[in-house]
């Protein structure tokens, strides 16, 4: 278990890192703008606009209206002068132009047009930049750098001069999604933007309150600014002081949160609700990032919008023109319809429409304007917040993934990125923070699953190896293999094959067990299958069980062939040599072990039942086998094989030993003694043979006397012999009890 838990905070800090750097990437960062970003906010679904500003779009349907051409540059600026004075006079606060009035035209209309801005004076121009590309290395340089050096066209002097500011305002144009603006554009001499100008004029009834704020937070700083707004007007123009407070905010970064903080405590200030959330706008304009993400409210028109044509009738009375209330409203007049792409004020955004209509330039300006006087605009989580999501995300997913059940883990891990992106939605829409998405969801979420896969089809792999390692020891390689392909059908593997049974056993283990202690008879015992598997191995036999002191060896295939008795008595003629040695460099008693082999057609297979099964043989030779062994007991030999081992095998020495009937056996079995490999044998070895063969002849033929006289002699010449000495008891034995008649040959044992 505590493994377990180790491998499962790995794979989640793991997944948790990875998560991580690729978020910080720029093609993370660059995911989860343009996919998490528009998720949500289709998720959260268009956003009633604040009243406080309203659009005059210079469109199609206003060109044919005034019978104007389509190019708003072309329009005369007489035109946009009663504008300006038509908005004076429903209450206007602030108006603001995205047009460009870089270029004389008609004398009497551009008077006019000045005339009007000046006598509103509430009237904000824009700026256009122009950026100019320089190499970085100057001319014939082989590098690709280059600089970009932005320039600032001011509108005409004529015009500059009587507004109340000028400010410009940069989008990027396609294929880039326009997702961010600039409250103080860095590439233009960190001026502030049109949106943040306008708003700055559009708050400056509550300069006075925001003064007295600042001066509650940090005296020294307030004295840098005019205490009202009119005076600071008639000696500094209206950027200067934004760039002064903007300057106030940078060299002491706490103190937009210590005005924030005065503006909550503060009670001699009496601000109504509108000035209060004035101040508290303008502390946001100066206290955040210069860059902003534009918090949309929605599709194109979204933010209400009154065609041009129907401003120019705004003070003709009821029935007359447009019924709007633009009494202390900020104004924005620009290019504002159903924008096809191609249009030179068109952007994308997160609304665009799949049919190539975008959003306006002067739209996106008043919804950043909206989105400061809101107070509004998108919040990134901060960087500590973030590293910490990703972090905890990526550790919760990939330990969740890895210590569940793999069905599991997918249903969770698709409920909780579910339930992440419910969260991330709630909070976009309530509290406008943004939460990331894409990395999270679409990445940690699958890289927790498939991490896991990877690793748990690694362990269960190296499980796999291990049982099949483990069942090595018990089980043929073939049989491995197929268990661990199919170990679901493991009762039906069974097979009639041919096969080779050896069995051995060790002579007074009984009484060795009783004189030993059951730990030294544990390692004897280790040691003494160590050294008779190797030769079962060494021959490609399996050993097939042990139990106690035997052991049963198996030589299998599905077509008879005598190679695999000369594999069979090799193995069992090494065990005995094996064994000799094993006797002799070693302390422990002398393990002598019988051993007794038959062949012929067996079951071999997994046998068993319910939960329990074992490879092992079954059939007739498997307890032939384990006869012919016994019998070594009653023949005094060792090593003891069937005549159909004998079959058709080469290169060995052996000697028919008789026929017997064994105890639990209907048939009787003709059973021989493996000597050795022919090449290995002596002469004497061979003679001795010759005479024991010749001596069970004469027993065979009912001649007692001259088969003893006969067994006798073999003793005599070539020592010791059981078998020899076991028919010389049973010649004495017939010769006073003669068996039944008609002699089959057959010698019967009644005991094993």
């Amino acid at each position: 278990m505590r493994s377990r838990l180790i491998k499962s905070s790995l794979l989640g800090l793991l997944v948790g890192t990875v998560g991580l750097i690729i978020s910080v990437l720029p093609i993370g960062l660059r995911l989860d703008e343009n996919v998490g970003m528009d998720v949500l906010f289709n998720l959260r679904g268009e956003r009633k606009a604040p009243p406080e500003v309203v659009i005059i779009s210079i469109d199609k349907e206003s060109c044919e209206h005034l019978n104007l051409p389509d190019n708003p540059d072309k329009w005369p600026r007489s035109i946009h002068a009663r504008l300006i004075e038509n908005l004076t006079m429903v209450g206007a606060e602030v108006i603001a132009f995205d047009v460009h009035f870089i270029e004389a035209r008609s004398v009497e209309d551009d008077q006019l047009f000045a005339k009007a801005i000046g006598d509103a004076r509430n009237v904000v121009l824009c700026e256009p930049l122009k950026a100019k590309e320089i190499p970085a290395a100057g001319k014939g340089a082989t590098s690709p750098d280059v600089h970009s050096i932005v320039k600032i066209i001011k509108p005409l002097e004529l015009f500059a001069k009587p507004a109340s500011a000028t400010a410009p305002f940069v989008l990027p144009r396609i294929p880039f999604k326009v997702s961010q603006y600039w409250t103080f554009q860095a590439g233009a001499g960190d001026s502030p933007t049109l949106p943040a100008v306008v708003f700055q004029l559009f708050t400056l009834q509550a300069y006075g309150d925001f003064v007295r704020v600042l001066e509650k937070a940090s005296p020294q700083k307030a004295g840098l600014l005019p205490r009202y707004w009119g005076s600071a007007l008639e000696t500094k123009t209206l950027k200067e002081l934004m760039r002064r407070i903007r300057g106030i905010f940078e060299s002491e970064p706490m103190i937009a949160r210590r005005m924030l903080n005065e503006l909550k405590s503060l009670r001699d200030l009496s601000l109504d609700g509108k000035k209060h959330q004035m101040v508290k706008s303008l502390i946001g304009l100066y206290q955040n990032p210069s860059s902003r993400y534009i918090n949309y409210y929605g599709p194109p028109r979204t933010i209400t919008t009154i065609p041009y044509h129907q401003a120019l009738r705004l003070n003709n009375g009821p029935g007359e023109g447009h019924t709007a209330n633009l009494k202390g409203k900020a104004v924005f007049v620009g290019l504002s319809e159903v924008l096809l792409a191609e249009r030179k004020d068109s952007f994308y955004t997160v609304f665009s429409q799949a049919n190539g209509i975008f959003i306006s330039g002067v739209e996106i300006a008043a919804t950043a304007f909206a989105n400061l006087a809101e107070g509004r605009s998108l919040k990134p989580l901060p960087l500590h917040f973030f590293v910490l999501t990703i972090l905890f995300w990526g550790i919760l997913l990939g330990a969740l993934c890895r210590i569940t059940p793999l069905i599991v883990s997918a249903l969770c891990a698709a409920g909780l990125s579910l339930l992440y992106l419910f969260f991330a939605a709630y909070q976009f829409k309530t509290n406008d923070i943004w939460y990331p998405t894409v990395v999270p969801i679409l990445l940690q979420t699958p890289l927790a699953f498939l991490g896991a896969v990877v690793w748990n089809y690694v362990d269960v792999n190296k499980e796999r190896q291990n049982i099949k390692k483990a069942l090595g020891f018990h089980l043929p390689k073939e049989v491995v293999d197929q268990i661990a392909k199919d170990i679901v059908h493991i009762e039906t593997g069974a097979q009639v094959v041919y096969g080779i049974c050896l069995f051995t056993d060790v002579e007074q283990y009984t009484t060795l067990s009783e004189t030993l202690d059951p730990v030294e008879l544990g390692r004897l015992m280790n040691r003494y299958y160590e050294t008779i598997f190797k030769p079962v191995k060494e021959y490609n036999g399996y050993v097939s069980g042990v139990i106690g002191d035997t052991m049963l060896a198996v030589w299998a295939t599905t077509e008879y062939g005598s190679f695999l008795k000369e594999k069979a008595c090799s193995a069992a003629l090494e065990i005995k040599k094996q064994l000799m040695q094993f006797g002799q460099s070693s302390d422990a008693p002398n393990l002598r072990t019988r051993i007794g082999l038959h062949c012929g057609q067996i079951l071999l297979g997994h046998i068993g039942a319910l939960d329990h099964y074992e490879y092992t043989p079954m059939g007739d030779i498997v307890n032939t086998a384990s006869r012919i062994e016994n019998l070594n007991k009653q023949l005094g030999t060792g090593l003891l094989i069937s005549d159909e081992v004998v079959y058709q095998l080469h290169g060995f020495l052996t000697r028919e030993l008789g026929k017997f009937r064994v105890a639990g056996k209907v048939k009787p079995i003709v059973v021989h003694e493996l000597l050795g490999r022919l090449d290995e044998s002596g002469k004497d070895q061979s003679r001795a043979c010759a005479a024991f063969t010749e001596a069970l002849d004469y027993f065979k033929k009912q001649s007692w006397d001259e088969a003893l006289t006969r067994f006798h002699d073999n003793i005599k010449a070539y020592g010791e012999d059981g078998p020899s000495r076991f028919y010389t008891n049973m010649c004495e034995t017939y010769k006073k009890n003669p068996p039944e008649e008609p002699w089959d040959q057959v010698i019967r044992l009644d005991r094993k």
